[in-house]
Order: C-alpha cells, then structure tokens, then sequence
C-alpha cells in the first residue's frame, strides 16, 4: 500500500527533480471514507481490500481502481468474497459477515435486532462489518409452514416501522376476523382451520392459500331465474334463502365452492317445482314452491356440512300480455262471483217474503199486525193528520179487514 512513498523517497534523494514530478502526475489518488470499506482492482481483478483512508497507486501492474461500499451493508460482489473465502478465509471474516441457507430453509435478517429482510431458501448474503450487528434467523420449511406468533406481527407490513422490511412477497400475512375461519390449504389439500387472529405462512417451496369463512347465519339471493311454467308461460322468479355452515372443514373437502354448489341446488330445486307446475297453480299456491325448494337443497347439502333454513319465492313476476291476460281473467272472476252473490241474496229476500205471505193468510191477527206496521211506517212521512170519529174510526177507516 506504501509503495507510492517508497518511491517519491527513492526519486527526491537520487535528486532527480523531473522524474519526480513526472511519477506524481502518474499517481492515481483515492479515497475511503470514514463510513466505507474500498475494493482495490487493477485492470478489473481484485487485489485488496482497503480501510478508510487516502491512497495513491502508480498504474504499474495494471490500471487501477477503487470501489467504496457502505459499511454494514450487502456486499453485491459476492464472486469477490468467494474469492477470499477459498484465498484468504481469515481476511473474509475479517470483513464480512456470511449468510448461507440451505434450500429447504428460509431466513429472517436482522440489524441490531430489528428485522429487516426475509431470504428465499438458497440465499447468500454477505454484509460488511461495521458499527452493527448482524444476525440470521433460520427456519426449517420442512418441519411447518406457519411463523411464530409473535415474529408474525413484527414483520407484518400493517404495522407501521421506521423501517420497511424487504422480501416480504415470500410470507402469506392473514387476518382472520371474529366469527370466521380460515382454511388453510397447502398444494391444494386442507390442512388446517384457522382461528380468529393474525397468522403467516412461508410461501417458499409450497402453494398456499387461505380462504376466510364466515361462520354465521348468511343470507343467500337467487335472483333474475328465466324458468317457463308447465303450460310454457315464461317467468321471472326470485328466491332468499338462510343457510350456514355446521362443518367447515367437510364442506371444502367435499366441495371445491360450497358457495356456489348451493346457490347451483337452489337453481335446480326452483326449475324442478315451477316446471312441473301450471301458471294457475304457481299463483295460487307459492307456498308448494318453496317447500319444494327447501326439502331438495337440504338432501343435497345434508352430507356437505351445509344447513339451510328458512327458504321463500320473494317476486314472481310475469310478461307483460300475461299481466292484461290475468287481469280481465281476474275481472271476470270477481265479475261472475258478484252476479251469484246478488241472485243468491236475491233469491233469499223472495222466499223469505213468501214464507210471510203464508203465515199471513192462515193467521189474520198476523196479518193486521203486518198492517199496522204499515201503517207506521206510512205515518212516519205525514207532518200532520186530521182525525174525525176517533181512533175507531182511523183504524176502521184506513185499514179494513175481510172475514176469512
């Protein structure tokens, strides 16, 4: 490192000022500063690693270079510390930190403690030793997928840091909220269920997915179904159905969508009941329909750790000329019943009269009853009434009466 000295002493004492000044102007200088570690190289092969400093180097033996590096921080050059490593392996450790992971391991780096990078099975990382310090944590793949809970939430990117951790595309971070479960599945087959809680998992080496579950009576709308009736009117029916599940983990493994096997069921049951049915009967008894729905989907979901509730048409609507068709259909019903219920009270008041006129005309005392109840009601509409010869006289006068 010294040989730029040595030589500027050796040029002043031979007192040979020119060659002297020529040697400076061929000097190449550098610097390292106090943060920083340099890499030496002439004509681009490594020769040294150099402390912070200045120095200054003669192009003798190849033009040389310096690259400074940050200290504490990931050494890109890694063909260089292996280099070192299979040269020099006290002066590799000298200077650098070495991380190796096997490829069945995943790692978590740390600087003074605090997180800052997730490394893929297979990874190398070569720090630079400075003022931190620089540790790894190794996590077997093969021997389970999750992270521990609480390395869990402090790398979990939603909670804030000063420092944003990198690699965190290989961790598979799920919340699970309250009154659901997850379920975990790993290359495509179930492994667990999870609860409540945050959870991570490694994605390295695996496909994993977590699906969220809602555990609690849900609500399902089967909407806008086109089905034609069994005297082919076209109709529009909308269906509500509560359902959930009773065993979640037996639904997935039955079922790839439960979702939608159901909401399929329901579609098929409300074709079967309205296709086999007349439009008359659809309207008069909707009730059929959804009992009908209802006893088909809980067959079919029995086994799938589905339960469905309550289950009901909501709308049943029709075309347009069948609305008029049913309309004046609807009016002539009414029509009709209306016509039977006049001649039917009509029909009533005739023979109750008849059945006066019999009692009458074997009983007189009834019929001067009859007669006198017709007289006040025809006394009720005179103001005022003159009377001659007494009340004999009115009786006898107004009102005469024939022996039988």
């Amino acid at each position: 490192m010294n040989r730029p000295r040595r030589i500027e002493r050796t040029v002043r004492r031979a007192g040979k000022a020119g060659t002297l000044l020529k040697v400076r102007k061929m000097l190449k200088k550098f610097i390292v500063r106090v943060n920083e570690k340099g890499i030496l190289t002439r004509d681009g092969d490594f020769r040294a690693i150099l402390e912070p400093g200045r120095y200054r180097f003669l192009p003798f033996g190849g033009k040389p270079s310096v690259s400074a590096f940050a200290q504490d921080s990931v050494m890109i050059a890694e063909s260089i510390v292996d280099y070192l490593l299979q040269r020099d392996p006290a002066e590799a450790e000298r200077h650098f930190v070495a991380m190796t992971l096997g490829g069945n391991e995943a790692g978590l780096r740390f600087e003074n403690e605090v997180p800052v990078e997730v490394l893929p099975p297979g990874s190398r990382r070569f720090i630079w030793k400075g003022m931190k310090t620089h540790r790894l944590e190794r996590f077997d793949l093969e021997s389970g997928a999750e992270l521990p809970g609480a390395l869990a939430a402090q790398i979990n990117p939603a909670t804030p840091k000063g420092r944003a951790i990198t690699g965190l595309d290989g961790v598979l971070f799920v919340q699970v909220p309250a009154w659901h479960v997850g379920v975990l599945s790993i290359d495509g087959r179930i492994a667990a269920l999870l609860e409540p809680g945050l959870k991570a998992f490694w994605r390295f080496n695996r496909d994993i997915r977590v699906e969220l579950v809602d555990t609690r009576l849900q609500v399902m709308e089967v909407s806008g179904q086109e089905i034609m009736s069994k005297d082919r009117v076209g109709l529009r029916i909308n269906l509500v159905a509560s359902w959930r599940y009773t065993d979640v983990q037996r639904a997935f493994a039955e079922v790839g969508k439960p979702f939608d096997y159901l909401y399929r069921e329901l579609q098929f049951g409300l074709r079967a009941a309205v296709g086999t049915r007349s439009i008359d009967a659809i309207l008069e008894n909707k009730q059929d329909i959804d009992e009908m729905v209802a006893a088909h989907a809980r067959a079919k979901m029995s086994g799938f750790g589905i339960e469905v509730g309550s289950l009901g048409v909501r709308d049943i609507m029709l075309p347009g000329d069948m609305k008029e068709i049913l309309a004046r259909v609807v009016e002539a019903e009414k029509s009709a019943e209306a016509n039977v219920i006049r001649r039917r009270e009509e029909t009533a008041a005739t023979r109750s009269l008849l059945n006066t006129a019999k009692v009458m005309e074997d009983n007189p005392v009834a019929l001067r009853l009859k007669e006198l109840e017709t007289l006040e009601r025809v006394a009720e509409r005179i103001d005022r009434i003159s009377v001659f010869g007494g009340l004999d006289q009115v009786l006898n006068g107004l009102v005469s009466l024939k022996a039988g």
